[in-house]
């Protein structure tokens, strides 16, 4: 799931941006809580969101396409009136996705906030 070694080999850091003016990567401002929930379908069937992180700081689709091999679902960004960007995948991924989160710098543990059952 987001090994280093893979993101060794890919040559890019989904989670980080290129800064234009002085070529430095940055990583997601701290302090802005990043929410983690988990909607009902219908049956068993479920569905995870990812609402806080920032767009204009993080590629979204770059993390979706990290998130899709990593975590083996399907998933994609959409746009919400009062949320912004918003992160989609199939499944309770909430355990993965924070474990994602925090192992690739994005956030701390403490500022994510999971929501559910």
């Amino acid at each position: 799931m987001l090994d280093e070694l893979n993101l060794r080999i890919v040559g890019d850091d989904p989670f980080a941006y290129e800064d234009n003016f002085s070529g430095t990567r940055a990583a997601k401002s701290k302090g802005a809580y990043v929410h983690l929930r988990i909607h009902k379908r219908k049956g068993k069937k479920c569905l995870t969101t990812v609402e806080g992180l920032n767009p204009e700081e993080l590629n979204l689709e770059n993390i979706l396409k990290e998130f899709k091999k990593g975590l083996c679902c399907n998933g994609n960004v959409v746009q919400d009136k009062e949320l912004g960007k918003v992160i989609q995948l199939q499944g309770d991924q909430r355990k993965n996705v924070l474990d994602s989160l925090v192992k690739a710098g994005v956030s701390d543990k403490e500022d994510i906030k999971i929501h559910g059952y």
